[in-house]
């Protein structure tokens, strides 16, 4: 076991699938659906993990085996990791498509991990404030004169959970032609900075790799060293993790997945992407095998000190008290009643998904080498399904105030661009749809002291003088700020 003392938040949280550049920050990748074994199937109110070892084993290898029978994936290595026993560690599918090379069946492979990047750039933030180097309470133009904020003094901690207000610039229209260039760094921070800032500091969240950018700059201002040099030496080396490194296309690499992207005709070599403007949002590789080792030491206390691990996973409020449901490169969620701990990621030709459960202690990793409508997320719901049983839903409240007067249209910044819904009320109970999207407004369920949820997503209602002035939409990676009538 991890066993480490919990400082997060018991506040539901649904896991940021966001990919770095190449997928549409607003597409929500479709879980992939599978039946169980037919033990599964006829006792659904049994705890499936009191199946024997070898089953489960079987059942899980059967559901990363009916993964890669998709035509949009081409491989996946797959770790699953519980109580101390490891289930499975193992390769699927293809790590090379052309030359029809089978993914090490052992789980080896290395991929590019993408997002799952952020959770080593915030350790290595928090090592250095262990350190006394940092301050996360200091405007980070403390480490970063040169940067303009517009006279706005931005807390360090403000850059690591996605509530500065810089503006994403994977979401820039002109970062496409600069991203397969080899420029100075401090090109693009310059590029950043003349871009308006999407909200005022702390008055929402809206999850970007601007501010991950700039943390790697404050990283390498500190400490002395290249940001590659030091997640080499202070992480990866630090905890065994041999076979994980910074990206470099130019380097060879034993046994590296190459990646694709799949298309309505069929898959194709992903595009170019020079790695130093990933970078500290998004540029590392890994294997399975390390990102089990990697979740093992940072929850077990090999990493950080209790007070800098209760920090990095405990989400802070806005600044008006609104709760959010992201921390320091990690999600924080409850999975019925059991904390979830977790980070997915993607960039051109990969996606990630790393899931941990302290609570079970539970650990899933699944990493896949191509980008598409199948993501790795639907296959660890699957796993996570088969080896804790069905989650159960949270249990509706009835609403008795008059729903009415919450109807109306709400606008305000999102992820790459404005978002308007319009809440109506269907049969008496609230619902929501984009402005100007086809089909029916979805139904939400109030689940009590005014928050309503649907999936993932929780939406609450701040009003002035009992009348309702914005909605906040809090989809697990944001929290959207939209106010009522208009910007």
């Amino acid at each position: 076991m991890m066993g480490r003392s919990m400082g997060v938040s018991s506040a539901p949280y649904e896991v940021p699938r966001r990919c770095f550049a190449s997928v549409a920050p607003s597409r929500a990748l479709p879980l992939w659906a599978l039946a169980l074994s037919a033990l599964v199937l006829t006792q659904p109110g049994d705890a499936v993990s009191q199946m024997a070892p070898a089953h489960l084993r079987s059942v899980l290898d059967s559901l990363a085996e009916a993964h890669v029978a998709s035509e949009a994936v081409p491989g996946v290595s797959v770790a699953v990791v519980h109580r101390g026993d490891t289930l499975l560690m193992e390769g699927y599918g293809y790590a090379d498509v052309e030359w029809d090379v089978p993914t090490p069946a052992d789980g080896d492979a290395v991929y590019e991990i993408g997002s799952v990047t952020k959770q080593f750039t915030a350790a290595a933030v928090l090592q250095l404030v262990d350190q006394g180097l940092l301050d996360l309470d200091a405007p980070f133009t403390d480490y970063l004169p040169d940067y303009n904020t517009g006279g706005r003094e931005i807390p360090l901690r403000r850059l690591l959970d996605h509530t500065s207000g810089i503006k994403g610039y994977t979401e820039m229209p002109g970062f496409g032609a600069l991203s397969v260039q080899a420029l100075p760094r401090d090109s693009l921070l310059s590029l950043i900075a003349a871009e308006p800032f999407d909200f005022e500091p702390g008055t929402a969240l809206i999850y970007n790799n601007s501010a991950y950018f700039i943390v790697g700059r404050i990283v390498e201002a500190v400490s002395g060293m290249p940001y590659e040099e030091y997640v080499q030496q202070h992480l990866f080396e630090a905890q065994g993790m041999a076979r994980s490194s910074y990206c470099d296309p130019s380097t060879v690499i034993e046994r590296r997945a190459h990646g694709y992207h799949a298309t309505p005709q069929g898959l194709r070599v992903k595009d170019y992407l020079d790695h130093r403007w990933p970078y500290a949002a998004g540029s590392l590789c890994s294997t399975v095998g390390d990102l089990v080792r990697w979740n093992q030491a940072l929850h077990g206390g090999r990493v950080l000190p209790d007070a800098a691990y209760a920090i990095m996973t405990t989400p802070m409020p806005l600044v008006d008290g609104s709760a959010t449901r992201y921390a320091m490169g990690l999600g924080v969620r409850l999975r019925g009643e059991s904390r979830v701990i977790a980070h997915g990621g993607g960039i051109n030709g990969f996606l990630s998904d790393a899931q941990y459960f302290p609570d079970d202690d539970l650990l899933v990793v699944v990493l896949q080498n191509s980008v598409g409508p199948v993501g790795p997320g639907g296959l660890s719901a699957k796993i996570v399904e088969a080896v804790l049983g069905p989650e159960s839903p949270p249990r509706p409240e009835r609403f008795t105030e008059d729903a009415a007067r919450y109807a109306g249209t709400y606008t305000g910044p999102a992820r790459g661009r404005p978002l308007t819904l319009e809440v109506s009320v269907v049969n008496g109970a609230l619902a929501v749809r984009p402005a100007g999207a086809a089909g029916e407004a979805q139904t939400l369920t109030y689940l009590g002291d005014g928050v309503w949820g649907r999936g993932p997503s929780r939406y609450t209602f701040t009003s002035v003088d009992g009348v309702p002035t914005a909605l906040h939409v809090d989809g697990v990676g944001s929290h959207y700020v939209l106010s009522r009538g208009g910007g």
